[in-house]
């Protein structure tokens, strides 16, 4: 009990004879170090005493499937910031292969009576995944947010991206330098993102008055090596631009293109979609589609704060609009024959 005192004070910067009335329910402290001092219980590890534990704490989870994309860690940067402007202390929960899961991350933080979660990406896009840890959110009425695209049927406040306008953007520069063959590089296909856009580019090129068939459509994990497996293989249709569901996936593509033994932009002209750190720096600069993190970032905490309030907030999709930031990746083509 010492230690805990001491660590708790130590962690707030009161005097653990505060931090003893507060746990002992004593009067003669402010609302704001009792709440301080039970975030603090909280972000240490420690059980609450029996008689505080139907509160919950300051505490919110930002759940993320990984950091190696890098518009995830600045996604996290705005949603955190904004949290901790707003009182509460953001708790950040990044799935490892093979470490703890999605659903695993859920459960701890229900134990630990967080006043909401923020999801940035997860298995709310994905159709054929496990969704069950949703519904026990659900079940709590505990305020969450979803930060892009979800699956139909899970009823949480959602911020996102238009995909659609992002694909529309895409083929609009592409057809405009005079591109005709173009192929997508685009996550699994029960990824509801990467659904939008495809539907998307199946309008967008129909007005175009471009073909989009099948084998100009491929499918991979949202990394650089799962970028680069499927642009060899749209090479082999000859499509002559690409537009990739992420920066990373569009880093694959430039990387396939050059041990093919062509060249970006002139033989082949890359989109990535995302502008996530650093694609300004990259050889050639990355032709991006631009999220607009720290509008969206802001406007879930909003959403998220005003339902921990008790204010009724909306549960329809948030849509932003994203901008085509247009970089050395992307050129008119010049025949491959």
């Amino acid at each position: 009990m010492t230690r805990r005192l001491a660590q708790v004070a130590q962690k707030v910067g009161v005097s653990e004879a505060t931090v003893s009335r507060v746990l002992n329910e004593k009067p003669g402290v402010s609302e704001a170090t009792r709440a301080a001092v039970l975030t603090a219980l909280d972000v240490l590890g420690y059980e609450r005493p029996t008689q505080l534990r139907g509160e919950r704490a300051r505490l919110v989870g930002m759940v993320m499937p990984e950091l190696q994309n890098p518009i995830f860690p600045a996604f996290a940067e705005v949603v955190g910031g904004a949290l901790a402007g707003q009182g509460f202390t953001p708790v950040l929960c990044t799935q490892t292969a093979g470490g703890v899961s999605e659903a695993d991350y859920v459960d701890l933080l229900l134990s630990q009576q967080v006043s909401g979660v923020v999801f940035f990406g997860g298995l709310y896009a994905q159709a054929d995944a496990a969704h069950e840890h949703y519904e026990r959110l659900a079940e709590r009425s505990l305020p969450t947010v979803l930060l892009n695209a979800a699956i139909d049927g899970l009823d949480f406040a959602r911020v996102s991206c238009d995909d659609a306008v992002a694909v529309e953007q895409s083929i609009g520069h592409l057809r405009q330098l005079g591109h005709r063959k173009i192929g997508l590089v685009l996550g699994p296909s029960d990824h509801v993102p990467s659904q939008r856009k495809l539907a998307a580019a199946r309008v967008a090129a129909a007005k175009a008055g471009l073909e989009l068939p099948d084998q100009h459509v491929e499918r991979a994990l949202f990394t650089l090596e799962g970028g680069q497996a499927a642009t060899t293989r749209l090479l082999r249709q000859e499509v002559t631009g690409i537009i990739c569901a992420s920066d990373p996936l569009a880093l694959g593509a430039v990387r396939a293109v050059r041990r093919a033994g062509l060249s970006v932009p002139d033989d082949v002209s890359v989109i990535g979609y995302d502008d996530s750190s650093f694609m300004n720096c990259t050889d050639p600069p990355l032709t991006t589609v631009r999220q607009p993190i720290e509008a969206m970032g802001r406007a879930a905490v909003d959403l998220l704060a005003g339902e921990i309030g008790g204010a009724k907030i909306t549960h329809d999709e948030l849509l932003f609009e994203p901008e085509l930031v247009v970089r050395g990746s992307t050129a008119p083509p010049r025949s491959r024959g």
